[in-house]
Parts: structure tokens; C-alpha cells; sequence
């Protein structure tokens, strides 16, 4: 699903509010899976590189 600036804005917004740093260059996808897994109580960091190597396997 294609993403307009301001979502992907939000999407940033609520991931570094989350504690994942260096989120710049994640997509949408990459971001929602990374704050899922930080809700379900993952460490932002490893939400992160999860999220970053799930994506690279996708795309």
C-alpha cells in the first residue's frame, strides 16, 4: 500500500518515540512491524534489525 509523506512522517515519529533510533531509511512496513514487536515487548533495537532483515527477504 502505497504511503503518503505524512504517514510515513507518523510512522518515524512513533518509532523514534519508541526507542527505535536510526529509522530513516525503513519503509512502512519495516516501521509497523519494528512497533509491533516493541508493543509486544521486544527491544527496539532488536525490532528493529528483525523488521530491517524481514524486509530485505520481501523486497
Amino acid at each position: 500500500m502505497p504511503e503518503n509523506r505524512d504517514d510515513l512522517h507518523d510512522l518515524r515519529r512513533k518509532a523514534h518515540e519508541a526507542g527505535i533510533e536510526g529509522n530513516s531509511k525503513m519503509t512502512a512496513e519495516q516501521l509497523r512491524s519494528a512497533l509491533r514487536d516493541v508493543e509486544r515487548g521486544k527491544d527496539p533495537a532488536e525490532a528493529k534489525e528483525k523488521a530491517k532483515r524481514k524486509g530485505r527477504k520481501n523486497g
